[in-house]
Order: C-alpha cells, then sequence, then structure tokens
C-alpha cells in the first residue's frame, strides 16, 4: 500500500479518536446534569446496584469457581464504594473513604487483569500428560465482567459524585459563613445556587476545556466561552 494511505490512515484514526473522546465527554455532561436534579433515586440505584454485584460475584465463585480471596477482595470493593453514599452526593476529595476507593479501583483492576491473562500451568500439573487446561474466557466474556462487576460502580460514583468547592450548604449554620459569596454570585450571575450542586464529571470537563481555551488563546485563537466556570 502507498504512504499516502497511511498517512490517511493515521489521521482518520486520530479524528475518530477525538470525537470519540467528545462523544464521551458530552455524554458525561448530560448524565452529570440529570443527577443533579434526582440525587435520590440515583443514590438508591446505585445501593441497589451495588448489593446486586455483590450477588453477582458470589455466584461467580459458587458456579464459575473464580478464585475466593480475589472475589473477596472485590466484593470488600464494592462495601467501600457503598461507604461513599452515605453523604451522598457530596464528596471531599481528600477524605480517606473516596481516597481508598480510587486506589482500591486500580489494585482491583490489576488483580482481575492478571488472573483473565495467566496462561502458566500450575507446577504439579506441569509434566501431566492428562492435565486439561482450565477453558479460557473469551473476550466478550472477560469485558462483560469488568464492565459490570469492576468499573461500573467506580465510574457512576465519578459522574454522580459532586465536588465539595462548589457545594453551597444547605443547613442554617453553614449558609451563615457563605451568605456574603451566596449574595455577590446572586448579583453577578442572577441565578439560584443555594442547594445546587455540580458534579465532579462536570468540574473535571469544565477544568479541561478552561485548559484547552488558555492554551489556544497562547496560539491566538479566541474562542467563545458560552458557559458558566461552575457548570451550572
Amino acid at each position: 500500500m502507498g504512504g499516502v494511505l497511511q498517512v490517511l490512515s493515521m489521521f482518520g484514526s486520530v479524528l475518530g479518536f477525538i470525537f470519540l473522546t467528545l462523544c464521551i465527554a458530552s455524554g458525561l455532561y448530560y448524565i452529570s446534569e440529570v443527577v443533579e436534579e434526582h440525587t435520590e433515586p440515583t443514590r438508591r440505584f446505585l445501593t441497589r446496584t451495588i448489593w446486586a454485584i455483590e450477588l453477582i460475584l458470589l455466584l461467580l465463585v459458587i458456579f464459575d469457581k473464580f478464585p475466593f480471596k480475589l472475589s473477596l477482595f472485590a466484593m470488600g470493593s464494592h462495601l467501600l464504594y457503598y461507604q461513599n453514599l452515605k453523604k451522598f452526593p457530596y464528596i471531599s476529595l481528600t477524605s480517606i473513604t473516596f481516597l481508598s476507593s480510587c486506589i482500591v479501583v486500580v489494585i482491583n483492576h490489576y488483580l482481575w487483569f492478571k488472573y483473565f491473562n495467566t496462561t502458566e500451568i500450575p507446577p504439579q500439573f506441569r509434566y501431566d500428560p492428562n492435565y486439561i487446561a482450565p477453558r479460557k474466557a473469551t473476550f466478550s466474556q472477560v469485558s462483560s465482567f469488568f464492565a459490570i462487576c469492576i468499573w461500573f460502580i467506580p465510574f457512576a460514583l465519578f459522574v454522580s459524585l459532586s465536588a465539595g468547592d462548589y457545594v453551597l450548604p444547605t443547613s442554617v449554620e453553614q449558609s451563615k459563613k457563605t451568605d456574603e459569596v451566596t449574595t455577590e454570585m446572586l448579583e453577578t450571575e442572577g441565578k439560584k445556587l443555594r442547594g445546587r450542586t455540580v458534579g465532579l464529571a462536570r468540574v473535571v470537563i469544565n477544568g479541561l476545556r478552561k485548559y484547552i481555551y488558555s492554551t489556544l488563546a497562547l496560539f491566538g485563537i479566541q474562542v467563545q466561552r458560552d458557559y458558566d466556570e461552575l457548570g451550572i
């Protein structure tokens, strides 16, 4: 094949990746807005989903002979994720529960990826001609397991939880401390912010968008900013 076709293929791949990223970001932004308006139904949904995944992991141990210790660790991980729902949708990015959840997500992914990727024959069966290796899971089975039992809850929490720095308190005691800030925002923006939360996903997306706009400005490209930095 010619070099032009190869360059075209690379250009198409980059363009496809950019469009895919924009689609995912737009979807996250929309889902985050929906969750902000329906926090209590979202909390109930996530709670029931966590217990459903716990049951799935237990069934995998019983019927599919999944490793007991690794499955137990995954079940414990979801109990840790559940702790984030106690103050849902508010979250402190420096809290022990949130930081532990982030670490556990990475460990969970690594351990299960290592488990499904292991192809070595156990030492005791290495020279046994009658040894039958266990059937390897297919790509669809592995991807479904990761999507439902490993990634779904952390991803849903990321989209659903709200960053504490952007949350205006509703209690009387806390409101006294933020009256001046609230009044100034109401006067300048003309929006009712009390009792509203900003999703963590929206905070991240707006931060990235602000960084992109700043980078473009360095090259003399001015882009009209038609959004509020708070994402409201």
